[in-house]
C-alpha cells in the first residue's frame, strides 16, 4: 500500500479550530426535518455532513477561453444564458464560502484533475495543478484517465511528489512535494501483483463520523489513453470493484460509503440548474453511468462522478430500486456541487432518505466574486516560469474558432486542426497523405479572439495553440483502403461508439453525410462519401494522417491498427502551430472555416 499522504498543512488545522471556536460562540447548523435537535452542535444521534465535490478541471488554473469557460443557466421564463464560469481563483474562494459555518465538510473530486492541461500547467507537467489543489483543501479525489497520460510511474510522483526525472526541478530550492490528498485508483492494478497501484479507498474521520471513498477510472480508459499510457495495467469493472470495497470498508465498521466514479452520464439538458429527476428516478440521465450506478450495492450512499464533463444533479435507482444520488460538476473549474449527507451515530451510515436532489444543487464558480490571493499568486508564480514559451505569438485569427466548446459534430477549429496534420503531412517525404481525420476529444479548447492576456485581439499565442493540442501526440500517416476507410467512418456511430458518437474531424477535401435519421452504422451514407469529389473507391488504397492515438485503435477506432506502411511524422502541436504561422498574418488574420464538410440530415 503506498504511504500515506503528508499531513494537512498547518493553516488548515489552525482553520479547522477557528470554525469550531466559531460554532460555539453562536454558530447555528440547520438539523433535518425529524433529527434530535443536539444534532445542531453535532453531539446528536445525525449530523449533517457537508460533501464539495467537483470533476475534470483538468489544470485549468485560468479560466478557460471561448464557450469552456461558461455554463448554461436556465432562467425563470425558459430561456437560457452563458454564464462566464471558472479559473482557481474563483473556485478556491467559491469553496471556501461554501465550507464557512459547516463543521462537518469534506472536499472529493471525481477524477482528471490533470492531463490535457493548458500550458501554464502542462508545461511543468502539472505540478502547479497539484498545487493548486493542495491550497485549495482538496480531501481525496479518484483517478481519471487522463491520470494515465504520462503513465503510473509519473502518476505516482504526483502522489508522492518529487522532481520529474528528466526536466528536473523548476524552481530552485524547491522539491515537488505531490498531492497531499489521496488519489484513489481501486480498479487499476499493476499485471504482475495484481494489486491496485494506488489506494483503493479512503476513510474521512472527523468527531466519530466515518465515511469511507472508493474511487475508481472508466473501466475502458486503455481505449482513451495511449498504449504507453496504461501500459503494465489492469483496469476492472467500475461496479463490481465498488461493491468490494465497500463490503470491505463494512467490515472495518465503516457503512457510510461514497464512490468516486471517473465515468458519467448524459443528462436531458445542458443547463447545470435544470431538473434531473421527471418523471422519475433515472429519467433525466442517459449513458454509460447509468448501468454502473444500478449494479452498486445499495451500501453505497452517493456517487460523484465525471468524464463527460456534463452538469447534473440526478437520481438513479439502486439494485433494490431506491434512488441514490449521482451527481457532476461540468468541468474546467466551473461548477462545484453541495451535497448533505446525514450521518446517524448509531447506526454509523448514511440516512439515504435524506440524500436527494433537493438537497444537492450544483452552483456556478461565477468571476464576480473575489480572487483567493493565494491562487493568484501562484498563477503568477507559474506564469513567469512559462512567459518566455507561453507568449510568443503563432498565428493571427479574425474572431473566435470554436472547438471544444462548439457543441456541433463538426467544429470550425476541427477542421483547422485536421487542415493542419494534412498539410504537415501532404508531401511525398512526409507521408503523402491524402487527407486527415482528428479526433473530437483531443481539441481541447477553442481559440478565442479576445486577448486574454496582453497580447493583443487576434493573436494566437503558443500557450493558447497548447491549450488547443495539450498531448504532443505525434503524427501517423498510414495506408487504409476504401473500404476500411468506410469502417472507419462508420464506427463513428456504430460499436463503442453507437450511443454516444464521436465524430472525426476531417480535412478539406473529405465530404459525406450523416444522416441521425437512421442507426447505427447506416447512419453514414456510404455513396455520399467523396475525396477530392471523387466517389471514395472500395479497393483503392488511400493514405491517411492520423494521431498515434488514433492511430493505435483509440476512442473505438480498432480499425486503424489494421492501417500499413506507416511513417511517423511531427507532433500535432507542431503542425497546428505551423499552420496557423503559414496562413496567417496581422494583416490576414485566419478566418473561421465554414464547418460544411459533413452534411447533417435531422
Amino acid at each position: 500500500m503506498p504511504a500515506k499522504p503528508q499531513r494537512r498543512p498547518v493553516a488548515r488545522r489552525l482553520a479547522a479550530v477557528a470554525a469550531a471556536l466559531a460554532a460555539t460562540v453562536g454558530v447555528l447548523y440547520a438539523a433535518p426535518a425529524g433529527a434530535d435537535p443536539a444534532a445542531a452542535d453535532g453531539m446528536g444521534r445525525t449530523v449533517d455532513v457537508q460533501l464539495l465535490s467537483f470533476n475534470d478541471l483538468h489544470g485549468n488554473l485560468e479560466p478557460p477561453q471561448g464557450s469552456s469557460g461558461t455554463v448554461t443557466e436556465r432562467q425563470p421564463d425558459g430561456t437560457t444564458k452563458a454564464i462566464p464560469a471558472g479559473g482557481v481563483e474563483y473556485l478556491a474562494t467559491a469553496l471556501r464560502q461554501a465550507r464557512a459555518g459547516h463543521r462537518y465538510s469534506v472536499t472529493a473530486a471525481g477524477g482528471d484533475m490533470i492531463g490535457a492541461s493548458p500550458l501554464l500547467s502542462g508545461l511543468f507537467h502539472d505540478e502547479p495543478t497539484v498545487e493548486a489543489l493542495n491550497k485549495l483543501d482538496l480531501d481525496v479525489s479518484s483517478v481519471g484517465n487522463h491520470e494515465f497520460d504520462e503513465g503510473a510511474t509519473e502518476l505516482a510522483r504526483m502522489q508522492s511528489g518529487g522532481c520529474h526525472p528528466k526536466d528536473g526541478c523548476y524552481e530552485d530550492g524547491k522539491t515537488f512535494p505531490g498531492a497531499d490528498f489521496p488519489y484513489l485508483a481501486a480498479n487499476v492494478t499493476d499485471e504482475r501483483t495484481g494489486k491496485p497501484i494506488l489506494r483503493p479507498y479512503w476513510v474521512w474521520k472527523h468527531h466519530g463520523v466515518k465515511i469511507g471513498f472508493v474511487g475508481v477510472t472508466l473501466e475502458g480508459t486503455p481505449d482513451v489513453v495511449t498504449a504507453e499510457g496504461v501500459k503494465g495495467l489492469t483496469f476492472h469493472d467500475e461496479a463490481e470493484t465498488i461493491n468490494t470495497y465497500a463490503r470491505e470498508l463494512e467490515r472495518q465498521g465503516v457503512r457510510a460509503v461514497v464512490a468516486l466514479i471517473h465515468e458519467g452520464g448524459l443528462p436531458v439538458s445542458s443547463a447545470y440548474n435544470d431538473s434531473c429527476g421527471s418523471p422519475g428516478p433515472g429519467s433525466g440521465i442517459s449513458g454509460p453511468i447509468t448501468d454502473i450506478a444500478r449494479r452498486i450495492s445499495p451500501s453505497v450512499d452517493a456517487l460523484v462522478t465525471g468524464h463527460t464533463h456534463q452538469a447534473y444533479v440526478c437520481t438513479i435507482p439502486d439494485p433494490s430500486g431506491t434512488p441514490r444520488l449521482v451527481t457532476s460538476a461540468a468541468s474546467f473549474g466551473r461548477l462545484y456541487t453541495d451535497t448533505t449527507l446525514t450521518y446517524d451515530r448509531r447506526t454509523r451510515d448514511i440516512v439515504r432518505t435524506s440524500v436527494r436532489a433537493g438537497a444537492s444543487a450544483n452552483h456556478v464558480v461565477d468571476r464576480q466574486r473575489p480572487k483567493a490571493p493565494d491562487m493568484t499568486e501562484l498563477i503568477s508564480r507559474w506564469n513567469k516560469l512559462a512567459a518566455p514559451v507561453a507568449s510568443r505569438p503563432v498565428g493571427y485569427v479574425s474572431a473566435d474558432i470554436p472547438g471544444r466548446g462548439s457543441g456541433a459534430y463538426e467544429s470550425p477549429l476541427g477542421d483547422v486542426v485536421a487542415d493542419a496534420q494534412l498539410e504537415a503531412t501532404s508531401a511525398p517525404d512526409r507521408g503523402g497523405a491524402q487527407l486527415a481525420l482528428m479526433n473530437p476529444g483531443g481539441i481541447r479548447s477553442d481559440l478565442a479572439y479576445p486577448a486574454s492576456g496582453s497580447e493583443g485581439d487576434g493573436v494566437v499565442t503558443y500557450g493558447e495553440a497548447f491549450t488547443v493540442q495539450p498531448f504532443t501526440n505525434m503524427l501517423n500517416v498510414l495506408t487504409l483502403t476504401g473500404e476500411q476507410l468506410l469502417t472507419v467512418l462508420r464506427q463513428q456511430v456504430s460499436g463503442a461508439n453507437q450511443a454516444a458518437p464521436r465524430i472525426l474531424q476531417v480535412s478539406k477535401g473529405l465530404t459525406y453525410t450523416l444522416d441521425t435519421t437512421r442507426t447505427g452504422a447506416d447512419r453514414i451514407v456510404a455513396d455520399s462519401v467523396r475525396l477530392n469529389g471523387e466517389p471514395l473507391a472500395a479497393a483503392r488504397t488511400y493514405r491517411v494522417a492520423v494521431n498515434e492515438f488514433l492511430g493505435g485503435g483509440g476512442d473505438g477506432f480498432p480499425v486503424f491498427r489494421e492501417g500499413t506502411d506507416k511513417l511517423v511524422g511531427a507532433s500535432d502541436l507542431e503542425a497546428f502551430t505551423g499552420y496557423l504561422g503559414a496562413h496567417s498574418a496581422p494583416s490576414a488574420p485566419l478566418a473561421p472555416p465554414a464547418a460544411d464538410r459533413i452534411r447533417i440530415v435531422r
